[in-house]
Parts: C-alpha cells; sequence; structure tokens
C-alpha cells in the first residue's frame, strides 16, 4: 500500500517530462488541468467492488480514445504497469485487466514494447529478495494482460517471449504454484495448431514420468493429443495413458487436481479431458471402473468424492443409454446416496444442489430424447437407504421432463407402488444402520413400506411442477390412482377401470393407505391453488372435484370388481345420490346466481368426497347443506330480522355457519379455503344470531362452556416430510426416547420431591406402611444394644414390596396429572388454531359487506381478543392470532373506505358504545390497547357523522353562498356535540390530571384532525391545564396539543374572526405566564415544559404572522428579555441548545436578533469606546484590525456616540448592522445608527423593551392590508435618509405604556400588530400610515 502511494504521489511528474520532449505548452496545461479526474481512474481500477472497476476502466479508455497521441497515453501505460506489482494482491488483478482493455482498444501498440517494458519494470535479476514476490506476480500478470487482450496468439514474436517467460517464471514453485504451467495451457489452448507444432518441443518434456506428475503437464499433454496427434506421437511415440502401471500415477494426478480446486468447488479441466479421451479411445469402462471407483473412492477423501460427483455429473450429456447403467449402479452412485443421507449438519457441505444442477441441465439438453431422460430419472430414484430414496419427495430436475419421458416415469413410479421391485434398487445402509442389531430394521415389509409412502408422496408432488392444462391426462392418472387407493380396493379386474387390473405383491398396510389418503387430499389443494383464474377447471369444463366424485360413482356402481374400504350403509348411499342430484341441480341455475352455486357446489362436492373418509359426519353434513342450499337460492329478497329469528326453526344461514365452523375444525387448508369461498357468498344474508355464533368462538368463557364444535388434531395430515427418514434417524429416536424416558423419570422425581410437602395423603400411607414395617421403631429406638429390634430379611422384603407397590402408584397419580396438563395444553393449542382460522370468516365479512350494521358489533370482540393476547402472546401460536386480529381490526375495519351509512335506530346504541370505548381506553394499562380501543370510538365517531340521519342537516349549506361556513351542528355533520364533547372532555381531562394515563397526545390530536368542531369544543379544556396547579409534564402535553392542533385549517374554518383572535389572545397569556419560570427549571419534566411552552409560543407567532392579528405582545416581550440573561448562563453551563434556539426564534420573530457568539460576549464584555461591530466579527479565519483597511477619521466621533447605548443596555445584544441572509461582507457604520436615532435619550422602559441595538425602519406598506388600530399618540421620530434601507427596525416607543415617572411624554397603552415580511413583530400603526403618505408624495 506504501509502495503504491508513493508511486502515486511520483508518477504525476511523467506527463511534464512528456511536454519538455517536444509537446506543446498547450498540451501541458490540458493534462494539468485534467490531472485530477485523470488519475481518480486509476485509483478507482484498484478498488475491491467490480462496478466501481469496470466503469473506471471503460472512462479511462474514453478520456484516451480522445487523446491517443497525448502523454496520458503513456502515463496510463507506465501506471498500469506499477500497479502490476503493487503490494495489494486484489489489486493486481485489476491493474492487468485494464492493462488488457487498453490493449485491445489500442490495437497499435505493439505487445512486445510492453512486455519489453514490464520485464524492465519488474526485473527479476535487479529486484530484492523481498520484492521478489511482487516481481514475480508481475510478470505473470501482464502476460496474462497480453493473453487476454486477444492479440498474443496473432503475434508470434510476443507469443514466443511469453512462453519463455512464462518457464521462467514456473522454476519458482514457493511463490507461483502451478500458475504459470496452467497459464501457458490456457494461451496453448488458442493457438493454431502450426503455432503449436512449433512450440510443443520448447514446452513438453518428452518423458511420461514428466507429463504423469503434475495435472498441469498431462493437461498440456491431453492438448497436443487433441490438437496436434502426429506432432506429439513423433515427440513422445505412442502412450497408452490407461495402462495397468499408468493408472496410479493418473489416480494420483487426479487427486491432486481435487486438492487444487478445493476452494474453488469446480470440476477441474484434466478431470474433463481425461474422461473424453477413454470416450474417443474406448477405454470408458476401465476408466471409470479402475481410475475413479477403483482408485479415487478406495481411500475416501471428500475432495476427492467430491471430484467424482462432479464427474458423474459432468458425464451425464456424453454417456449413451448403454454406458448409463456403468455409471449410475456403480459404487460411486451408492456413495453419492450415503453423502445425501449423512450430511445433514448445517454447517456440512452438502452437494445435492450442485447435482441437482447437473441434472436439471442434462435434462434440459436432451429434451429430444426420452429414452435417456427416463434413465437417468428412474437411476437417482433407485438410490436407496433401506427402501427410502434418498432424493427429496419434491424434486424440480422433474419439470424438465418431455411428456414422453413423464409418462413412463409415472408409470414406473405406480408399477413400483404396486409391486415394489427391491433387487432394482441400489440399496446401501450407513455404518450406524450396518452397527445396529434390530433384525425388524433390515426386514423387506420395512422397505417396501418406506418406498411407497415415499412413491405415493412423490407422485402427489409431481402435479406440482405440471401446467394444468397440458398436462391433464397424466394430473387424472394421478388422482385417480390415489383416491383409488386411499379407498377402494379391487376385487376382480375389469377394463373399465384401469385401476383394477394390477395387484399388489405386498399387501398394502393400513398406515400407508392413511398416507395416500393425506396424499390425495392434499392433492386437491394443490390442483386449487394451481387454477386461481378458472378453480380446479378441466377440459370439459367441469371442476376436478366433480371428476373424481363421478369416478367414485362408478367406482360404487362397479361392486363386484371393486370394494369400498368402508362400505356405505342405506343412509349414507342415499345421502350420496341426494348430493349427486344437488350437483346437477346446481348446475341448472341461472347466470345471475352462477357464483353463488359454484360455491355451494365446490362444497357440496367436497363433503361428498369426505364422506368416504368419515361418513358419519358427512353424511349428516349433506343434509343441512342441501337444505341450506335450497333456501339460500329460493330466497329472492334478503330477509329481515324478524323473519330470520323465528323460533320455530333456526335460519338457513345460521344452519350453514355452524357447518362451515365444523368444516374449519378440521386441519384441512382445503377446507379452510372452501368455507371462505362459500362465506363470502352467504355474508350478505348474515343474521346477529349467525353472527353470534362466530364470535362466540373467539369469546373463551363461552367457547369453554359450549363444546359444539369438536376440534381435531392435525397429526394425521401432515405431510412434510415425516415418512422422509433413514433407520439412523430412527435409532436417533429411540436413543431419544430413552432420553425423553430418563428426563420423564427425573421430572418425575422432582414432582414426588414437590408433592410430597403438599399430599399429605400420601405422607399419611407412607407412614402407615413403615409403621406396619416397624421400620420407624427402629430408627426411632435409642437402645442400641438390642438387637431383637432389627428387620428380618422376610420383613424387609415384604416392606420394600409395599413401598414399591405404593410409590408406583403415586408414580401412575403423577403421570395422571401430567398427561391431564399436556391434554389441556393440546386443546388449548386447537382451540387458538381454530380461533385463527375462523378469524378468515370475519375478515370476509368486513371486506365483502363493510357496509352492514353487524360490522359494528365486530369492534368489542375484537378488542377483548387484542387485549387477552397483548397479556398473554407468550407462544408463537398466540403472537399469530393477535397479528391477523389486529390486521383486520386496523386495515379491514378502521381504515376502509366503505362503512354503515344507515345506522337506523341505533344511534343512541352507538352514542353509548362510543362512551364505554373511550372509557375503556383510559382504563387500559397498556398504550397500545388504548389506542386500539381509541380508534375503534374514532371508527364510530366516523360512523355517526356520516349516517343517513345527518343528511337533511348536511344538505342546507349547498343552498348557501359560497362563501358562507357552517357552524354549529351543521358542522358537527351528523354528530350530536352534546352527547360526544362530555365524553372526550372527561377523557381529555383524566390525559391531564393523571399520573399514568394510557392516552397519549397522538390520540388526540388523531381526534382533532378529523372532528375540527370537536376540537373548538375541547381547546378550553386544553387551555385549562396549560398553566394552573397541573402538573409540568402535562403543562407540556397541553402546549404540544395546542403546538399541533391550532396551525391546521379545519380548526380554523371552525371559528370567526373575533372569536380567532380572542382565542390566540388567550392561549398567549397562558404561555406567558407560563415563560414567567423560564430557565428555572429543575427537571425532566420541568424541562419538557419550557421547551413546550417555546414551542407554542413560536406557533402563535406564526399564525399571528400569517394571519396579520393584531395581538398585544408588550408583556411576552418583557418577559423574553427579562430571561435572556439566564438562559444565556445556563446556555453555556448546561449546553441546553435546543432551549436557548426556541427561545432566539421567539425573539427573532419579535425582532431581536440573535447574537454572533454568546459565549465569547460573556467572556469579554466591549468597553465603551470599541466598536461593538468590530469586536463580534473577531472570528476564527477572519483578518485581524492591523490588516483591514483604516476608516476616516473624521466618523471617530459619531462612533463613539454609537457605542454609548450598546455599553449603556448591555443585558440587549448589539446588532451587527448587516443583512444575514443576502450574506453581505460590508458593514454599515454605526455612525449612520447614532445619527438616527432621536436625540433626546430614550426612557428606561423603552430603552428596556427596545434595546439600541434594534434601529426603527418604516415597512412598505403592501396592498391591502389590513392596518392595526393603536391607541395613543406616536413619538415623532427622525425623518429617515430616502434610499436608505436600514438592516433592523426600532421597536416604536409609543407601543410601550410609560410607567417611569421621568418620561414627559404622555403615553398609552398601545396594541402592537404583527408585519407581514418584515424583520420585527412590534410595528405601529402611526408609522405605516405615515410611510404610506410619504410613498404617495413620490413621483
Amino acid at each position: 500500500m506504501a509502495e503504491m502511494e508513493s508511486q502515486d504521489v511520483a508518477e504525476p511528474m511523467a506527463p511534464g517530462e512528456a511536454s519538455e520532449s517536444g509537446a506543446r505548452p498547450a498540451d501541458r496545461e490540458g493534462l494539468l488541468k485534467h490531472s485530477r479526474e485523470f488519475l481518480d481512474f486509476f485509483w478507482d481500477i484498484a478498488k475491491p467492488q467490480q462496478e466501481t472497476r469496470l466503469e473506471a476502466t471503460e472512462k479511462l479508455l474514453e478520456y484516451l480514445r480522445a487523446r491517443p497521441q497525448g502523454a496520458e497515453m503513456k502515463y496510463a501505460l507506465k501506471r498500469l504497469i506499477t500497479g502490476l506489482g503493487v503490494g495489494r494482491e486484489t489489486a493486481r488483478p485489476c491493474y492487468s485487466l485494464a492493462l488488457a482493455q487498453l490493449l485491445q482498444s489500442f490495437e497499435d501498440i505493439p505487445l512486445c514494447s510492453i512486455l519489453q517494458q514490464i520485464q524492465e519494470k519488474h526485473d527479476l535479476q535487479k529486484v530484492k529478495k523481498a520484492t521478489m514476490r511482487p516481481a514475480l506476480f508481475a510478470n505473470l500478470f501482464g502476460v496474462l494482460a497480453l493473453f487476454q487482450s486477444g492479440r498474443l496468439v496473432k503475434d508470434s514474436e510476443a507469443l514466443m517471449k511469453s512462453v519463455k517467460l512464462l518457464q521462467t517464471l514456473a522454476q519458482h514453485h514457493n511463490h507461483l504454484q502451478e500458475q504459470p504451467q496452467k497459464a501457458l495451457v490456457d494461451i496453448l489452448s488458442e493457438v493454431p495448431e502450426a503455432t503449436l507444432q512449433e512450440i510443443l518441443p520448447k514446452v513438453l518434456r518428452a518423458d511420461l514420468n514428466s507429463v504423469l506428475g503434475s495435472p498441469e503437464h498431462l493437461e498440456l499433454f491431453l492438448l497436443a493429443r487433441q490438437k496436434v496427434p502426429r506432432k506429439l506421437e513423433e515427440l513422445m511415440g505412442p502412450v497408452s495413458l490407461f495402462s495397468d502401471e499408468n493408472v496410479p500415477r493418473l489416480v494420483s494426478v487426479l487427486k491432486m487436481a481435487a486438492a487444487s480446486v478445493k476452494k474453488e468447488r469446480k470440476l477441474p479441466a484434466v478431470a474433463l479431458d481425461l474422461l473424453r479421451l477413454a470416450l474417443q479411445e474406448g477405454k470408458f469402462p476401465r476408466f471409470w471402473k479402475d481410475v475413479v471407483e477403483q482408485g479415487l473412492l478406495k481411500k475416501q477423501s471428500w475432495p476427492a468424492s467430491y471430484l467424482c460427483f462432479r464427474l458423474l455429473g459432468a458425464a451425464l450429456p456424453l454417456l449413451y443409454a448403454e454406458q448409463l447403467p456403468l455409471v449410475m449402479r456403480g459404487d460411486l452412485i451408492r456413495h453419492f446416496g450415503e453423502h445425501m443421507v449423512t450430511a445433514k449438519l448445517p454447517n456440512q457441505f452438502k452437494f445435492a444442489p450442485e447435482m441437482n444442477e447437473y441434472v436439471g441441465a442434462f435434462l434440459e439438453g436432451c429434451r429430444a430424447d426420452p429414452e435417456r431422460q427416463l434413465a437417468v430419472v428412474v437411476a437417482f430414484t433407485s438410490v436407496t437407504n433401506q427402501g427410502l430414496p434418498v432424493l427429496p419427495t419434491f424434486w424440480r430436475a422433474v419439470r424438465f421432463l418431455s411428456p414422453p419421458a413423464l409418462k413412463g416415469y409415472v408409470a414406473w413410479l405406480r408399477t413400483m407402488f404396486l409391486q415394489p421391485d427391491l433387487d432394482s434398487l441400489v440399496d446401501f445402509s450407513t455404518s450406524n444402520q450396518k452397527k445396529a442389531q434390530d433384525a425388524s430394521l433390515h426386514v423387506p415389509e420395512r422397505a417396501v413400506s418406506r418406498l411407497r409412502k415415499w412413491l405415493i408422496l412423490r407422485l402427489v408432488s409431481i402435479v406440482d411442477t405440471l401446467h394444468v392444462e397440458k398436462e391433464e391426462d397424466v394430473i387424472e392418472e394421478v388422482a385417480r390412482f390415489c383416491f383409488f387407493h386411499s379407498f377402494f380396493e379391487a376385487k376382480k379386474p375389469t377394463s373399465q377401470i384401469p385401476e383394477t387390473e394390477q395387484r399388489f405383491s405386498f399387501p398394502l398396510e393400513s398406515r400407508t393407505r392413511e398416507v395416500v389418503g393425506s396424499a390425495f387430499f392434499s392433492l386437491l389443494q394443490t390442483l386449487s391453488a394451481q387454477c386461481r383464474q378458472a378453480p380446479e377447471q378441466t377440459r370439459d369444463s367441469q371442476p376436478w372435484t366433480y371428476r373424481l366424485v363421478r369416478f367414485a360413482d362408478s367406482l360404487l356402481n362397479h361392486s363386484r370388481n371393486v370394494a369400498a374400504l368402508t362400505p356405505f350403509t342405506a343412509q349414507q348411499r342415499q345421502a350420496w345420490d341426494r348430493m349427486l342430484q344437488s350437483v346437477r341441480e346446481l348446475e341448472a341455475t341461472s347466470s345471475g346466481a352462477r357464483a353463488k352455486a359454484a360455491a355451494f357446489q365446490h362444497l357440496l362436492l367436497l363433503v361428498g368426497i369426505y364422506l368416504f373418509k368419515s361418513p358419519t359426519e358427512s353424511c349428516d353434513l349433506l343434509g343441512d347443506i342441501q337444505t341450506c342450499i335450497k333456501k339460500s337460492l329460493g330466497e329472492k329478497t334478503r330477509r329481515t330480522r324478524s323473519k330470520a329469528t323465528n323460533p320455530q326453526e333456526p335460519p338457513w344461514v345460521e344452519v350453514l355457519v355452524e357447518i362451515l365452523l365444523a368444516l374449519l375444525a378440521q386441519p384441512s387448508h382445503l377446507m379452510r379455503q372452501v368455507a371462505r369461498s362459500v362465506f363470502s357468498h352467504i355474508c350478505s344474508h348474515l343474521t346477529p344470531r349467525a353472527l353470534q355464533l362466530i364470535l362466540d368462538v373467539l369469546n373463551p368463557e363461552k367457547n369453554a362452556d359450549e363444546d359444539s364444535v369438536v376440534v381435531t388434531d392435525g397429526s394425521e395430515e401432515q405431510l412434510e416430510g415425516a415418512e422422509d427418514r433413514s433407520s439412523d434417524g430412527e435409532d436417533d429416536r429411540a436413543s431419544a426416547g430413552e432420553e425423553d424416558s430418563g428426563d420423564d423419570s427425573d421430572d418425575d422425581s422432582e414432582e414426588e420431591d414437590r408433592d410430597a410437602d403438599v399430599d399429605q395423603g400420601f405422607r399419611e400411607q407412607l407412614m402407615a406402611v413403615l409403621r406396619a414395617g416397624k421400620a420407624l421403631g427402629a430408627v426411632d429406638g435409642e437402645d442400641d444394644d438390642d438387637d431383637g429390634d432389627e428387620l428380618g430379611d422376610e420383613a424387609m422384603m415384604a416392606l420394600d414390596q409395599n413401598l414399591a407397590s405404593l410409590f408406583a402408584e403415586q408414580k401412575l397419580r403423577i403421570q395422571a396429572r401430567k398427561d391431564e396438563k399436556d391434554k389441556l395444553r393440546k386443546e388449548k393449542v386447537l382451540r387458538r388454531d381454530f380461533q385463527i382460522r375462523v378469524l378468515d370468516l370475519i375478515e370476509v365479512l368486513v371486506t365483502k359487506q363493510p357496509e352492514s350494521p353487524l360490522v359494528l358489533e365486530l369492534l368489542e370482540p375484537l378488542l377483548d381478543v387484542i387485549r387477552r393476547s397483548m397479556r398473554t402472546s407468550s407462544t408463537k401460536q398466540e403472537q399469530d392470532l393477535l397479528h391477523k386480529t389486529a390486521r383486520i381490526f386496523t386495515h379491514h375495519l378502521c381504515r376502509s373506505r366503505h362503512y354503515c351509512h344507515d345506522v337506523g335506530r341505533l344511534v343512541g346504541t352507538l352514542y353509548a358504545q362510543v362512551e364505554r370505548l373511550v372509557q375503556q381506553a383510559g382504563r387500559q394499562a397498556d398504550a397500545a390497547v388504548s389506542l386500539y380501543y381509541f380508534n375503534a370510538a374514532l371508527y364510530l365517531l366516523r360512523v355517526l357523522k356520516g349516517n343517513a340521519a345527518g343528511k337533511p342537516v348536511g344538505k342546507a349549506p349547498k343552498k348557501e353562498k359560497a362563501g358562507s361556513q357552517p357552524k354549529g351542528p351543521e358542522a358537527a355533520g351528523g354528530l350530536d356535540l352534546s352527547l360526544v364533547t362530555p365524553i372526550y372532555s372527561s377523557a381529555l381531562t383524566s390525559f391531564l390530571t393523571r399520573r399514568n394515563s394510557p392516552l397519549t397526545v397522538t390520540m388526540f390530536l388523531s381526534l382533532f384532525s378529523r372532528h375540527p368542531v370537536l376540537c373548538k369544543s375541547l381547546l378550553p379544556v386544553v387551555i385549562q391545564h396549560v398553566t394552573g396547579p397541573a402538573r409540568p409534564r402535562h403543562q407540556a402535553q397541553a402546549c404540544l396539543l395546542l403546538q399541533k392542533a391550532l396551525p391546521t385549517r379545519e380548526l380554523r374554518v371552525c371559528f370567526d374572526d373575533p372569536e380567532w383572535e380572542q382565542l390566540v389572545s388567550q392561549i398567549l397569556a397562558k404561555v406567558t405566564e407560563n415563560l414567567r419560570t423560564l430557565g428555572e427549571a429543575q427537571t425532566k419534566s420541568e424541562q419538557q415544559k419550557e421547551l413546550a411552552s417555546l414551542g407554542l409560543l413560536n406557533t402563535l407567532f406564526r399564525t399571528i404572522h400569517q394571519e396579520k392579528l393584531t395581538v398585544d405582545l408588550t408583556a411576552v416581550l418583557g418577559v423574553l428579555q427579562s430571561k435572556q440573561q439566564s438562559l444565556q448562563q445556563r446556555e453555556c453551563a448546561a449546553g441546553s441548545s435546543r432551549l436557548y434556539d426556541l427561545y432566539w426564534q421567539a425573539m427573532k420573530a419579535l425582532g431581536v436578533q440573535r447574537p454572533k457568539s454568546g459565549k465569547k460576549e460573556a467572556k469579554e464584555v466591549p468597553s465603551v469606546t470599541q466598536n461593538p461591530v468590530s469586536t463580534k466579527r473577531k472570528k476564527k479565519g477572519f483578518l485581524p484590525e492591523t490588516k483591514k483597511r483604516k476608516k476616516p477619521k473624521s466618523e471617530g466621533p459619531a462612533q463613539e456616540e454609537g457605542a454609548r447605548p450598546a455599553a449603556a443596555g448591555e443585558q440587549q445584544p448589539p446588532s451587527t448592522g448587516k443583512k444575514r441572509r443576502n450574506r453581505r461582507k460590508a458593514t454599515v457604520p454605526a455612525q449612520a445608527q447614532a445619527k438616527q436615532r432621536p436625540a433626546p435619550a430614550p426612557t428606561a422602559a423603552a430603552a428596556a423593551l427596545t434595546g439600541p441595538g434594534t434601529p426603527a425602519k418604516t415597512p412598505k406598506p403592501k396592498k391591502k392590508r389590513k392596518l392595526s388600530q393603536v391607541n395613543g399618540a406616536a413619538a415623532v421620530s427622525p425623518a429617515e435618509p430616502a434610499g436608505k434601507k436600514q438592516p433592523q427596525k426600532d421597536l416604536p416607543e409609543k407601543g410601550v405604556s410609560g410607567k417611569c415617572p421621568q418620561s414627559a411624554l404622555p403615553r398609552k397603552k398601545a396594541r402592537l400588530s404583527l408585519a407581514s415580511r418584515s424583520p420585527s413583530l412590534l410595528q405601529s400603526g402611526a408609522k405605516r400610515k405615515k410611510a404610506q403618505l410619504r410613498k404617495a408624495r413620490k413621483p
């Protein structure tokens, strides 16, 4: 790095040298002009970011193309050649690539001269030992740059020199390893045959020992054998690499090559060349058997194994179908399967993804050869570990199969399922499995069971990768196969049912049949998910479920050939027939009700299929569903509530809701989707009772009492690779089970220790047994010499038996209690999962029917779920329930664009609900929960404001003029302020008085922004708490509320101009009272109060300024000026910059400028004779006083006069007299300020108010400017010179009530006005009038 930097400093002199050698001075000036940009290219080239390097190289080439003959080219070549040998190893390839791009772009640069410059700059004979390594790499990267330019193979002279240089570099093996030889092979692989014949004798020794000594020499030999075989034969004679004596040496060379690419994880080129040579010479079997399987795999090492795996993947496209069995059924593929099974640790390297890429590339490249595709896929599937294939059930490579290969693969999977051929499998056992002594792990039945479970899951997973429309025949074949073997068995073959023509060679176990059934329903879910646009449609425009139902009906009708595993009863068969009849009727429905009919049809078909799985429950559901469908489709209009609540017969929608809840209780995602789809069509007919059935599920009290819906466990439905376990995994489970039993025993012992203190009955029983065996007497006896009390052997045995039976009973009791706890825990988990699924129905309701009055009944139940989940959200399931409920409540309910506009007679109930929600929001312990309750109340206010009852009131403003604004109830938009205001007034009072209130400022700001009329009613409460006995924290919150609420345009519309001005004056008086203690804060809450008060004051100033209000600011100015010194000292001591900034922001609004450096003035008070302007301008980096231009001496007395008021008013910062916003450096003479001041000295009150540094200025009047009314006469000030713009204005003395007895001028209290676009807020109305008159007199 140091070397690089030193070169960067020294090299820029090269352009100067070029100019001295004959270039024009203009070129030198141009180089100097662009030197910074030009030099930055070389720094960016060495950066590690690839995009930066490429961009810098491209810019450098563009720069040099514009100056091909200039000095820049010479400097660029010199700089890049120097960069080849820098100390940073990451920078060398960057400079090499840039040099290659440069030589490629400028072909007129001779390569020999560049190579000569490289050798001269990095001369291996002259470099020191410490710099030998960078010099070696510089020569190597230089040759590589010449080669990458693409010109080296065309220049024979440069090529020969480069080859000689690489041979020289190859001698330094300690530094460069095999890199020069690899570079030589890469270069020679690109040269023409004639050139290679000329160079070959110089680079390749005619010695087979040398050829088989390293991978690079062998690769060079293979290159020569491929391109110039005759020249090679002349040089070395006939050579047989695959002879018996050369095979061990080939194995050692390949192991060396495998070790060299260990980090790169790629296939060495020499291995692939050997494979091609073996195929070319017809010696592939010998190469694969002797070199690969018997050589590289004999002493297994993972680098050699990975080389074999990569060689296997690379050989697939090169082999014929006859050669594939040699590769796919040998020791290598078995070793690959063992690696797949054992490589389970997270940090262990797994070769499976890389092999998937090899197989995918092979299958994609040979779509025209389905035979080879099928052979490879079947071969990989046949690699099994005790019957279980090592590949996962979901394999993405299958998507590249051609249609014939896919059909053949599905047929092979079906055949292996029905008649497993264990001999055709490449089966193996791991070392742990071989050590196991359990004979049951090696029986064929176990292998067949494991194989069948995997095969059925692979059949289902194939459907995930298929296109439904193109591969419909394959999908139907798989679906029929899974359905048939799930619920039927063949009795007699028939051609009408192809599934009956093949029999099982091994009987199908019940557990395997359960897996097949679960896979079938998973297949239905897959088909439903794939067909989103046309759900589950087939070629004949029928759902997949309908097609399967018709297939099931045909199976039921062929009772001679097929038998159902669970035969239907007469009632169940009638339910099946009625279901088919209802489906046909639904097909004939009108187009208007087609969507609802399709949803009901889907529900009927799905429950009909479930009739084979659970006949009793599904039979009852089918009857209820058919009744509900008839009533639903027969309804012309929506039922009224009186008809819906018929006590004689429950409405159909309630019955259907109960059915959907029962379906949701099943752990089937397909059932969940169907229930959601059906409910979206019936939610418009929902009744309060039906909604209550859904809400009862979310209520833990009612849900615990009513067990109408039984939640089932989903352990049988889980298909997530439960059967993809090897036997060593089962051994681990067995050992884990033993450990669990040991842990259980430890837990039991701990529970016994705990129960010993509680279970008094067990202690009494234990004492009774001990007394009966006289054990207590022997222990408690004090006569040690009496041996007659000792127990005999028989008594001890009896006592042991009694104790053992007693402890066994106690252990059973403990286990029973533990089982009961586990049962309760599992029930809780299932109940929470059921509640999460039921939330789907609520989400559908608020999404599809947001304007229904029933939506209003969801608020409090959802809030109860959120409140309970917030308190007990310890598990992930509880968090999922909370997140989903909160999402539905916030996004789908409160933030919905549509809401109920017809509440009817529910207005009074809604107002009571608003009051209840606001009260509950104030009682919560957590502010997050309180926010949900507060938002619910805001949602109800939105409903009340926009309901139909308020529309006649809202039409009145439309008839008025455009400029009129609604007031009172009209502005409320349907809200009854007499009911709402007390609710939020009490909540606001509680928020501003309670110590730990869950309510926040953000909540009330949201209320104020949505309902400004309500904000107007609540503002007196907030203003009341700005001062008074309230806590400082509450006063700060009140100020913050006012600060955020006052600038809103909606609130301003609710006030008339006099009311608004009175409100601002009232708030200003409260804030002024707060500011009397400014700078005296001791606690954090008091500091927050000060910050909030100043922030509110600045907001008031902006409001007064923008609206040109007439407000008396005398009091607040006096209070702020009295606190200046204390705040300045506090800012210096404590560093409270935020408070100080807010203070001077307010003072600037009042026309008082902030001093430049307050800390400096506090330390050094300027003398009377010193110019205040020059004192303040003493800053670091400015000219000293001795270097400044002297002013005329005639202005000296005036300067002294102008300095006296500054010394008299030390508490007011002196004015600089310059315009900061224009950044002028010329100062206004202080003498002009002194001349413009009135001759008589100001009174004490006026001096305290205005200060000496604020000269008066008459602002220019604006058009349509409202002049403020001023009471009292104005003091006459001297006329200002025309055309002279003053930097600051003096506060008008007439605006201050004269309290000083020495003042002879009559003074009255003046009302000061905020002037627009003026540095001072204290402007006199009389002065503005005079200014207007003066402007009018001017021609």
